[in-house]
């Protein structure tokens, strides 16, 4: 697997496995699966409700824990300081580890200065290997890299095909903050990259699926990536991205696809902020 280098140092897989929507009755054998088939970097979320059921996959697997990168995520109810670090233990114990590999704040809403602040002193105690944050515009995450003693190492948001992220992408190249996509398949929309023309005519150039162009554009880019699939074979075939590479006009011709909009709602748009507190 190949990895990249986080500012502080860290080493990430460029490949990860996102358990966002399995259920707990699922997850454990999910997760199990997805380190058989070769995944090394395990996402997870306290709004996910299945911590636990990863702790469970972590404690099962034959992988040694320091082989896995574990990453989750501070909710937006949790932001106090007090809060952010007493749900962090709280992750920890559910997560049945330790330490975390990397913890972000999910959303920029409420207090999270000081949800951050927690973090901050999470990682100087090693509980914490990095620390970093998710949904954060390019304005938001300037901010918080200015006025804080550690950077952020990751700034986790939606992109995929239709979605490229550049604007927010040169901004993070700029700052020093890692780029990692949620969502890297567009979600609902994935059967539009399967039959998109383009990309099928790109992936039949190099034997490989839609779907693994879909995740190699986005590596290619220096993006982490974090697929999600509940079938094996098809986990093994997101992580098979690594024998080849898209020429330049390959990598321009999936650049038309960009829409630069989001399939959730649009980071200024103040739904957000409804929507993460139902």
């Amino acid at each position: 697997m190949e990895t990249v280098t986080l500012n502080n140092g860290t080493k990430m897989p460029l490949v990860g496995f996102g358990v966002f929507e399995i259920k707990k009755s699922e997850c454990k054998q999910v997760v199990l699966n997805a380190l058989k088939a070769g995944y090394r970097l395990i996402d997870t979320a306290q709004a996910y409700d299945n911590e636990e059921e990863v702790g469970m996959a972590l404690q099962e697997t034959d992988v040694p824990r320091e082989d896995i990168f574990l990453t989750t995520k501070v909710w937006v109810t949790e932001h106090s300081y007090n809060k952010a670090r007493a749900s962090i233990l709280e992750s920890m114990k559910k997560l049945k580890t330790n330490y975390l590999d990397l913890v972000l704040i999910h959303q920029p809403l409420g207090d999270y200065y000081s949800a951050y602040h927690a973090m901050e002193d999470l990682y100087k105690e090693g509980k914490i290997k990095a620390i970093g944050i998710s949904n954060f515009s390019a304005e938001r995450m300037a901010d918080i890299t200015a006025f804080n003693e550690i950077k952020p190492v990751i700034n986790q948001v939606e992109t995929h095909l239709f979605f490229q992220q550049n604007f927010l992408h040169q901004w993070m190249n700029k700052i020093g903050i890692q780029h990692e996509a949620w969502g890297p398949l567009s979600q609902r929309r994935i059967v539009e990259i399967m039959k998109n023309h383009d990309v099928k005519e790109i992936a039949d150039k190099h034997h490989k699926t839609p779907v693994q162009i879909a995740l190699r554009f986005n590596i290619q880019r220096g993006i982490v990536v974090i697929p999600k699939s509940m079938k094996l074979e098809r986990m093994k075939e997101n992580i098979d991205i690594f024998d080849f590479a898209l020429t330049e006009e390959e990598m321009n011709t999936i650049r038309k696809l960009d829409e630069n909009k989001s399939m959730w709602a649009g980071y200024d748009n103040p739904e957000i902020v409804q929507m993460a507190m139902s």
